[in-house]
């Protein structure tokens, strides 16, 4: 039963634990335990709650009680560090203190059940605010290696088996980038379609999704904790479809675009970029395989990194390499315009296709070290420059125009993961996912790092 846990879909826990067959508290020691043995390399953790026990207790109870339950009942998992958990310590920049109350997801998750573990890990600050990196979580394929940032903890945690699904955040890529180089299921959802009350709330470009080794998994959370609040002032107060609401539609029918590089991507490229695009776009194609059809489209988007400096810059947080540019007034106009060609673009492709596909990210995870140097420590992902821009290149334009948008596993390059995004029109997070499942069942992955 242990390795049956270690790796079974959270959705599949459940329905052991529904029926009797494994105990809440049993589900909670077994990855507790995967926790401990793991920990010391991976580094996947900040914050452990010691409540969680008592809560496992409490849905066991449920359970032989014969009371409702919700769709993550008695499943263990996480949120990344700067979501609030209710009595553990926030993490810096975000807060210094102990938190006085649940964040609003974390609100959503204990209502549906979930029994949470803990914080997973953000990118270590040094005492210096810079980046530490040799403190940060590491990559369950190849511990040399980084999982990405800055949903680190939280793909580190799940690729290597100590929960089956967790929370991460995406502000240009920061589930996606991080799934792809572990092989998992990450979502970056509509803009405001996760109401979100904490320290990024105002954000204009960051979402929370699931990252997860299954997409009924991630549509399930995403179900959980989407939709509108009355807290929330900047997210969408009307309801969206269900995330799951198509999954049980297959690809046949949907017509796809594919794109290498939107154009422009391969100016950011590294040394591997040109095989890892190669492998992703056959991948993409086998769509063909089950009833879709992709098409390459000729459409050529603008460099978008003047948007995201210019976002950056007026909000007052940095300069962003515009020194001598004009005033953000002037700069913030240029950017508006780029942005309106760009949704054009968009808006005419998606009047003709279901969904666009395309790399996640053209490399494969480097290790700490290259790393550190494609995006020197306390420089921002969306700076310029080859090494940053390589990194968030492929994501961060659907931030800015808030697209829904998921990558999904897709194979090795040179041993290690990479991975497919299917982008959608806003409001189509229920389409991305379907198309998601549809992929992964016609190409399963079920490699299993070297950690298990």
């Amino acid at each position: 039963m242990a390795d049956d846990l270690t790796w079974a879909p959270a959705w599949r826990i459940e329905e052991l634990i529904r029926s009797r067959q494994v105990s809440p508290v049993e589900v909670l020691d077994h990855f507790l335990a995967r926790i401990e043995e793991h920990q010391g390399v991976l580094r996947a953790f900040d914050h452990f709650d010691e409540r969680a026990h008592a809560h496992a207790k409490a849905a066991e109870v449920a359970v032989l009680s014969g009371e409702d339950l919700g769709p993550l009942h008695g499943i263990p998992t996480a949120v990344k560090a700067h979501l609030d958990i209710e009595g553990l310590p926030q993490t810096f920049p975000f807060g210094t203190g102990i938190a006085e109350r649940d964040d609003l997801v974390v609100e959503r998750l204990r209502g549906a059940g979930a029994v949470i573990v803990g914080h997973t890990g953000m990118p270590v600050y040094g005492s210096d605010g810079n980046f530490d990196y040799e403190a940060t979580a590491r990559n369950p394929w190849d511990p040399s290696r980084t999982p990405g940032i800055s949903s680190a903890g939280t793909a580190a945690a799940v690729a290597a088996g100590l929960l089956p699904v967790a929370l991460g955040s995406d502000g240009g890529g920061s589930s996606r980038l991080p799934a792809a180089y572990s092989g998992l299921v990450g979502v970056h959802p509509t803009g405001g379609l996760v109401p979100w009350l904490g320290s990024l709330a105002t954000s204009a470009t960051s979402t929370i999704g699931p990252i997860s080794r299954d997409v009924l998994d991630a549509a399930t959370v995403l179900s959980v904790i989407a939709g509108p609040d009355g807290r929330d002032q900047v997210g969408l107060h009307v309801d969206l479809p269900d995330p799951r609401s198509e999954l049980e539609h297959d690809a046949k029918g949907m017509k796809l675009a594919w794109t290498d590089d939107f154009g422009f991507a391969r100016d950011y490229a590294v040394e591997e970029s040109e095989q890892v695009i190669r492998h992703i776009r056959e991948a993409a194609l086998a769509l063909g395989g089950v009833g879709a059809t992709v098409e390459p489209t000729e459409e050529r988007w603008e460099d978008y990194a003047v948007m995201t400096r210019a976002s950056f810059a007026a909000a007052g947080l940095a300069s962003m390499g515009l020194e001598g540019t004009g005033s953000v007034e002037d700069l913030v106009e240029t950017a508006n315009s780029l942005r309106q060609r760009n949704w054009l673009r968009f808006r005419r492709l998606f009047s003709e296709y279901d969904l666009l596909l395309c790399p996640t990210i053209h490399s494969v995870a480097p290790t700490i070290e290259v790393f550190a140097t494609r995006i020197p420590s306390g420089m921002s992902i969306v700076e310029g420059g080859p090494g940053p821009m390589s990194y968030s290149v492929y994501t961060g334009l659907f931030n800015l125009l808030k697209f829904p948008a998921v990558s999904v596993p897709c194979g090795f390059v040179d041993g290690l993961p990479v991975g497919l995004q299917i982008v959608g029109f806003p409001g189509h997070d229920a389409k991305i996912l379907r198309l998601a499942r549809a992929f992964l069942e016609a190409l399963p992955r079920n490699e299993r790092p070297p950690v298990s």
